[in-house]
């Protein structure tokens, strides 16, 4: 693998620098919290819901900073396997999403794998390069165009 590794190369686009990055990271994330049968996106749904149920989509789709047909597309598993629910009135537009007992079992258990993730991560790339790519992304988020 390391190999592999040294023969890798930056491209000049820095988009496409940061796409590769974040698929690496998201495969990283992916890989460790199989056991729990989620992936790093519907954990992080979950653990948003979490703090801040009952949230409606809209309300959702902007503290994840996810466009809101995604996260829609995104919810659909989450409730199909009984992690999350409606408690909105029937006949009401606007849903109210909340974690059910089996959602938050879910959450604990991923979140010892997801642990795991941060730890391995951290130990890849040092504390402080850590903490460096941490607030490198944050410019980049609020970047303009």
């Amino acid at each position: 693998m390391k190999t592999e590794n040294q023969n890798k190369k930056s491209s000049v686009c820095n988009c496409l620098n940061l796409r590769r990055a974040s698929l690496a990271i998201t495969e990283i994330y992916d890989h460790y919290l199989a056991p729990s049968q989620l992936s790093v996106s519907q954990f992080s749904i979950l653990k948003h819901i979490r703090a801040i149920e009952p949230v409606s989509v809209s309300a959702l789709a902007a503290e994840i900073r996810l466009d809101r047909t995604t996260l829609v597309r995104n919810l659909k598993p989450l409730e199909q396997q009984g992690l999350i629910h409606d408690i909105a009135q029937p006949g009401t537009r606007n849903r109210q999403l909340c974690l059910t007992a089996a959602g938050k079992e879910k959450i604990e258990l991923a979140h010892v794998y997801w642990q795991q993730a941060q730890e391995r991560i951290e130990a890849q790339l040092g504390l402080e390069d850590t903490k460096i790519l941490q607030e490198l992304l944050l410019k980049i988020e609020v970047l303009e165009p």
